[in-house]
């Protein structure tokens, strides 16, 4: 608990003062109890116990004797195995609650205001996005949402494959296909299917594949033509990413859409600055950077960062290096965020070094590469469709919209067909989108509709029904919320104090996740909060309070906990239902 730290640290500080042990060295063992069961906060004494000259049992209980009078009102202090422990007094956990009231941010502070980019999502032109999309999209949302929130200016990037040499195949069959027909059918449709059968055509037929090459070249001339036909490919997929960014309810739009075709006027220039800088050379007839120390093949031998091939064609980390010319000098970044699978750990770690030798960045920035694991089945395989592809986006979305309208009807039989079609889709996205952000993204995690659409656990239906309750509360309670932001909290019950902690500690939770870019601690604090909520409902009446100051108070911390929910749901991006 950060809050009770800052206050009780100065008051332990000035308690200890006689001792013969430093601020520093009481200040790095004061922390967060890993027991909150029996504390907040606790001291570990067994390092002092050398300099007390006394076991860890004596120290803890003599530095607990000497601390507990300066704490009173603040901490309530005890003893164990040579830990002194410190769990919040009622009434300073009440005044801290009760401060939160007016508060529309729930004291989350913002931060120095930095410029960062995030690059995510970064589909495919003329192919569907997959499951495999998900994660980046709905990660660097909610990282977007989180740094927003904090007080960053962000700006998103959507990096979307539209240019290099498979578009010759692909605009060749757009003309044996006819743009018409194409423009027409391809709004969320089988775009696999058009790239397989241009692929194939490539393979198959000797004609087609010459077509496809002349069609490059005259592709990277920039034949009016040729651009004009790349551009009906870019717009129907852009159409169809958009929709899809609307059924998923997440920021992207036209004007974060930075394709790869942006930055190829730079690519000759990441080749002009790294030969000026020393670091390129030549070897069997492409040009590479050897950056030395642990980047090693098997062999011992140097491994090399492909900056132009053989042919004179470019490698991908020529443009990512182009990228990060663009985000320094143009958009004046301070920081670049990469949400991309973890497979591509090693390509960014080389990218981000050769970057920074070569002086595209300096100190001043920070790049980083903020990775996620696979979406796997229930036998632990990459998640596939029953016939084997890869599951398209589209499909898992309906599908899980589907799922939550038949659940939805089993529970409130009473809502009207729009209402169930509405919150249908809360209901379902919120799930899909839940269920990847709840796991830590550097890890695997198995898709299971049974359990992502569950209303009991830590899942989006359960933390949407919570705040559907509160809702329902206050749709009965004679005292409106707007009247509460004054009232009088007392936390009389442990289950009071207990709910009011998770309210408290939202901030920290918040801001640990933002600044470790790791979601899934924000799901679990509003997962905890919800939890401790129906413990709390459950032994604490609340419309049926024997008082009416006691009523109140109740009916504030379900306002408090409700906006937990709400406000961290939002900035995951999902929405919470007043009703379901």
């Amino acid at each position: 608990m950060r809050d009770l730290i800052e206050v009780c640290a100065p008051l332990i500080y000035e308690s200890v003062s006689e001792f013969p042990v430093s601020e520093e060295h009481i200040s790095s063992l004061i922390g967060p109890a890993t027991d909150g069961r029996m504390a907040d906060v606790a001291i570990p004494c067994h390092s002092l116990s050398g300099v007390f000259k006394k076991s860890p049992i004596e120290v803890a209980e003599e530095i607990c004797r000497v601390i507990s009078p300066s704490l009173e009102g603040v901490a309530i202090t005890s003893t164990i195995n040579g830990f002194v422990n410190l769990k919040a007094d009622p009434r300073w956990l009440s005044s801290k609650t009760m401060s939160l009231l007016p508060d529309e941010r729930l004291g989350v502070k913002k931060e120095i205001s930095r410029k960062i980019v995030v690059d995510y999502s970064a589909p495919n032109v003329a192919k569907e996005m997959h499951v495999g999309h998900l994660r980046s999209t709905v990660i660097g949302d909610a990282i977007v949402r989180m740094l927003q929130f904090k007080g960053h200016q962000v700006i998103r990037e959507n990096h979307i494959g539209d240019w290099g040499t498979p578009f010759g195949m692909l605009i060749e069959h757009l003309i044996d296909e006819g743009e018409e027909k194409f423009a027409l059918e391809k709004g969320i449709s089988d775009f696999d299917n058009f790239y397989k059968e241009a692929r194939s055509k490539f393979s198959d037929d000797s004609e087609f594949a010459n077509r496809a090459r002349a069609r490059v070249v005259l592709l990277q001339g920039e034949d009016e033509d040729t651009l004009r036909l790349w551009k009906v490919l870019v717009d129907v997929s852009t159409s169809y990413f958009n929709e899809v960014y609307g059924m998923l309810g997440v920021l992207l739009d036209n004007d974060d859409l930075m394709g790869e075709s942006a930055y190829k006027h730079l690519l000759p220039q990441v080749v002009e600055r790294l030969d000026e800088s020393g670091l390129l050379v030549e070897s069997n007839g492409a040009s590479v950077v050897f950056l030395g120390g642990k980047w090693v093949n098997r062999e011992g031998q140097p491994f090399p960062v492909m900056i132009r091939k053989a042919d004179g064609g470019y490698n991908y980390s020529t443009s990512d290096l182009a990228c990060i010319i663009d985000r320094v000098e143009r958009l004046s970044c301070d920081e670049l965020l990469y949400v991309v699978g973890t497979p591509q750990k090693q390509h960014f770690e080389m990218v981000f070094e050769v970057a920074k030798k070569a002086g595209f960045m300096n100190d001043t920035h920070s790049a980083i590469h903020v990775n996620f694991g696979s979406v796997l089945d229930s036998n632990g395989q990459m998640l596939k469709s029953r016939a084997g592809q890869s599951v398209k986006l589209v499909d898992l979305l309906r599908e899980s919209i589907s799922r939550a309208g038949q659940a939805i009807a089993e529970r409130n039989s009473e809502l009207s067909d729009e209402e169930t079609v509405r919150i249908s889709k809360i209901i379902g996205i919120g799930a899909v989108k839940y269920a990847d952000l709840s796991t830590d993204r550097a890890k695997d995690y198995v898709f299971d509709w049974d359990r992502m659409l569950s209303f009991e656990g830590n899942t989006a239906p359960y933390l949407q029904y919570s705040y559907a309750r509160i809702s329902r509360i206050f749709s009965l309670s004679p005292i409106s919320r707007d009247s509460l932001k004054e009232t009088k909290i007392e936390l009389l019950a442990e289950e009071e104090q207990n709910l009011a902690r998770c309210i408290v500690n939202f901030s920290e939770s918040l801001d640990q996740s933002a600044s470790s870019f790791h979601p899934h601690k924000l799901c679990t604090h509003i997962h905890t909060t919800s939890s401790a909520f129906a413990s709390f409902y459950e032994a604490c009446p609340v419309i049926k309070a024997d008082d009416e100051g006691v009523m109140a108070s109740r009916l504030a911390l379900c306002d408090l906990t409700a906006r937990v929910i709400s406000t961290g749901l939002g900035i995951l991006g999902i929405q919470s239902p007043e009703m379901m």
